[in-house]
């Protein structure tokens, strides 16, 4: 099947024609943005109205090509200060109407002048209305963008003309799935490196240290403990127990210390020394902190499956319901894995149930965190060791700050770890016989210091 999104199209010069052609066969034609050539990657759909610039640089997009359904996209160009990694990670970019000129005193560059430096392969002018349609009905799938010499060939006589599409759609399937990909490893930084407190804590005893493992770490997440007083400790992916207990070495008995997993790309199923690595954490009970990917992880280390999204949840506007305060927070998603966790007990209230890895000897787990719009897993708490995560992104970068109060509860955790774990609040009272159900006060005490930090 052939769509072409815009009639104009066919005018087009062949120098900026582009193709974007999806595994299906389906193909929208449009206008080369960005570099040109060939690229691929799994297709996938952001709803963020802003905030194009620290998608583009997050690490998780890695091998993906990201759809922007917001219809205008480059107006405030690029600058130096939002980039959350060193590079831009998406192998593709797709959008329907490109800025034609930088509307921002920050701005450095456009966001096409940034992209062709870059090398990365983008296309606009595309009905990007309905190819999300075509996503979210069909699901992701792997698609290439093609343009310049990659769009054409040599045909007889001499004469230049476009490809056949068979040939592009073969090109396509032969590239790799996302079910299976091992990508952590790909993203994540080579050396060590530490963030120190900042803000009021500049220069200060840091209140604890985090050893975070990087798996695909956005800049902003390290930023965001610096400024509670933490000391983050970032390290390769590929590190050991022995060496993320190193790190302790030296603090003084009794300094609050713990372990964060940051997101990433990849299937979580593949990723086996992750696993292995947290759960050398939690059999030692140092408190740990998991974002995105690293609520995969735990939920594997814990015992629990994993499975694949039909398009996966990408955007700065999901809601999700905190089960600890009842309250629905607006978030920042960037995840096409889930955790396969008991989300309801039979009279609908959340489940509680016993982490099914080494015989149940993590304990009681709950899910915390619930996506509204699908009733997906946003987030585990463990109930008797020291360790949660969600599926989202708290550190807001870009997105709104509703869920910046886990950074927060994760000092907490290290600095009072007397008060784990939190107790289950939902819009009309405590759980009836759930968790920290035995008293109506000590929730709303829960609930009220929560609103505090909001």
């Amino acid at each position: 099947m052939t769509m072409t999104s815009d009639p104009s199209m066919d005018t087009i010069q062949d120098s900026a024609r582009a193709a974007l052609v999806l595994e299906d066969g389906s193909t929208f034609t449009g206008r080369a943005y960005g570099a040109t050539g060939s690229t691929f990657g799994e297709l996938v759909f952001s709803t963020g109205m802003t905030g194009y610039q620290e998608t583009l640089t997050d690490p998780s997009y890695h091998r993906q090509i990201v759809v922007m359904t917001a219809p205008h996209v480059g107006n405030t160009g690029v600058n130096d200060e939002d980039p959350e990694s060193g590079r831009i990670w998406v192998s593709g970019y797709v959008v329907r109407d490109p800025a034609r000129r930088v509307s921002s005193w920050r701005a450095r560059r456009s966001l096409d002048e940034e992209l062709v430096a870059q090398g990365v392969v983008g296309v606009s002018g595309l009905d990007t209305r309905a190819l999300t349609r075509r996503l979210r009905e069909e699901g992701v799938m792997r698609a290439g963008i093609f343009s310049g010499e990659a769009l054409f060939e040599e045909g007889p006589g001499g004469r230049v003309r476009e490809r056949p599409v068979s040939d592009l759609v073969a090109e396509v399937k032969a590239s790799p799935r996302m079910a299976g990909a091992s990508l952590a490893p790909e993203v994540s930084t080579g050396e060590v490196y530490t963030v120190e407190p900042s803000g009021e804590f500049a220069g200060g005893v840091p209140v604890a240290t985090v050893v975070a493992v990087d798996l695909g770490i956005k800049a902003m997440t390290p930023r965001r403990l610096a400024e509670r007083g933490v000391r983050v400790v970032v390290v390769p992916q590929r590190s050991s127990i022995e060496e993320v207990l190193a790190v302790f070495e030296g603090l003084p008995e009794g300094a609050p210390r713990g372990v964060f997993f940051s997101n990433g790309p990849g299937d979580p199923d593949a990723a086996e020394h992750e696993v292995g690595l947290l759960r050398e954490v939690l059999d030692r009970g140092i408190p740990f902190f998991g974002i995105c990917f690293g609520n995969q992880i735990l939920g594997r280390a814990l015992g629990y499956g994993t499975f694949k999204l039909g398009y996966g949840h990408r955007g700065i506007n999901q809601p999700v319901l905190d089960r600890t305060t009842g309250k629905v927070e607006v978030t920042a998603h960037n995840h096409g894995f889930a955790v396969d966790a008991p989300v309801f007990d039979g009279s609908g209230g959340p489940a509680v149930s016993t982490a099914p890895h080494g015989g149940g000897r993590y304990g009681r787990v709950v899910v915390s965190h619930v996506g509204l719009n699908d009733e997906v897993v946003e987030g585990l708490t463990c109930l008797d060791v020291p360790a949660f995560s969600v599926q989202y992104h708290p550190e807001a970068a870009a997105g709104p700050h509703d869920a910046a109060y886990l950074f927060d509860r994760f000092v907490g955790l290290l600095t009072d770890p007397g008060v784990w774990p939190p107790r289950l609040v939902v819009p009309d009272g405590p759980v009836p016989g759930g968790v920290g159900a035995s008293d109506g006060a000590a929730d709303e005490t829960v609930a009220d210091e929560t609103e505090e930090k909001h």
